[in-house]
This record gives structure tokens, C-alpha cells and sequence, in this order.
């Protein structure tokens, strides 16, 4: 887990989008359910999205296995009230069940996903629900890569999805076919981020936040697009 987290350090080439979509996509999660009794979150990561989901929850346990992350994150969230435990996330047992757990960006982390969506489902409250995202094969810039040959196929991994130890690309039948089988009814879905172009031309862009922001807005209502799919999940 160690290997790879020097792509989660401040001022990584991706920086710019990762704080763009990992202080967005939780908001949206929290204007679905409000306000947890109990939130498990798994991944660190940028430590964007569980210093927000910190706001929202009465009891907020993380679980990552990188220390390198979990000592970075400690370091710049030094005031953190919730509880970070540092295992891998097919070894974790909790000692309660939860209200909500976010799997953010973890899916095309893990060697078998479908296990790690089976295994948390048992630890779901009754009614509880899960919310996932996960990056978008099939996004208008990935389509666009594919068209011009800058890709071979719309499920390749790139040299960032290497580095960030990505292991496979989801699009929205895939990833919805993985959580139906694992025996998840889909209760809501939409995009994250609808990125027309790429971003050193959109920096050239008068109003670039605007732009952005407003790409995030009405990405919403196109997840087969976006770049990055959100969907939440209730235990059939």
C-alpha cells in the first residue's frame, strides 16, 4: 500500500482534478442521507473527503492500510475525532455495524472487488446504504482518447492509473452488473465531473474555475460521461 502513496502527497500532477472531485462527490453523498449515526469510510487517500464526512457523522471510523497515508493524513488533521484503523480491507472486522459506508475510489484499487462489495454489505445496518465511486472507462475524454488513438481500448489503464496502483477501469454497466451481484439494488446514480477537454486546454479557458465547477454541475445528470460514476446501494 506504501508503494504507491507518493501519488497522494500535495502537488501531484493530478492535483488540481483531485481536489476538485474529492471535495465535491461527498457533499453530494451527505445531501443523501443528512447525517450518520455511525459512517465507515474506506481510504484515506487525500484526506479530502474524511475531513467532510467527519462533519456529518456522530461515530466516523476509516480504515486504510498505507501508514504512510494515515501519518500524513494524522500530520495535516492533527484536531481528526474519528478513529483511523490501519488494516487492508479484506482483513478489517468491525465491532458494530454502520448507517452508511462510503467505498470511495477503492473499487479499482483492490485485487477482488466483488469481495470486499459482499463483505461489507454484512455490516450495513438495517436500511443502511453504501455509496461508491469509482473512475469511468467510458468518460467523453476517454471516448475522445479512444477516437484519436491515444488509447487501445476504452478499459486500458494509463500510466496514471499505474501509479495511482489502479487495477481496472469500471464503466456504468460494469460496475452495475458488480454491485447487483453482490446483492445491492442501486437506489441512485450520477456522474462526477463532465470533462469535455483536456485540462491544459481548459486552463486556457477564461473563468477556469467556473468552468470547472460548472462542468461538475452538469456532469450530474450524465454519469455515462463523466469521469467518474457515483452510485448508492441498498442490501436487496
Amino acid at each position: 500500500m506504501n508503494a504507491v502513496s507518493s501519488e497522494y502527497r500535495p502537488n501531484g500532477a493530478t492535483e488540481i482534478e483531485n481536489n476538485l472531485i474529492l471535495n465535491w462527490y461527498p457533499h453530494r453523498i451527505i445531501d443523501r442521507f443528512g447525517r450518520a449515526r455511525s459512517l465507515l469510510e474506506l481510504g484515506l487517500g487525500h484526506g479530502y473527503t474524511s475531513r467532510i464526512f467527519a462533519k456529518a457523522s456522530d461515530n466516523h471510523i476509516i480504515v486504510d492500510g498505507a501508514s504512510v497515508v494515515i501519518e500524513q493524513f494524522q500530520q495535516n488533521t492533527p484536531d481528526f475525532q474519528g478513529q483511523i484503523v490501519e488494516a487492508f480491507f479484506e482483513d478489517f472486522v468491525p465491532d458494530r455495524r454502520f448507517d452508511i459506508i462510503v467505498m470511495g475510489f477503492i473499487l479499482e484499487h483492490v485485487d477482488d472487488p466483488d469481495l470486499i462489495l459482499r463483505r461489507y454489505r454484512d455490516f450495513l445496518e438495517p436500511g443502511g446504504r453504501v455509496y461508491v465511486a469509482v473512475p469511468n472507462a467510458k468518460s467523453m475524454n476517454r471516448r475522445l482518447g479512444l477516437e484519436l488513438g491515444l488509447i487501445d481500448d476504452i478499459y486500458s489503464l494509463n500510466a496514471n492509473d499505474v501509479a495511482l496502483g489502479h487495477q481496472r477501469q469500471y464503466c456504468r454497466e460494469t460496475l452495475g452488473a458488480a454491485v447487483r451481484h453482490a446483492g445491492y439494488r442501486i437506489t441512485h446514480e450520477e456522474g462526477i465531473y463532465l470533462k469535455p477537454l483536456p485540462l491544459n486546454v481548459l486552463k486556457t479557458l477564461p473563468d477556469f474555475d467556473a468552468n470547472l465547477h460548472a462542468m461538475l454541475k452538469v456532469g450530474v445528470d450524465f454519469p455515462d460521461l463523466c469521469v467518474a460514476l457515483l452510485m448508492e446501494l441498498e442490501v436487496k
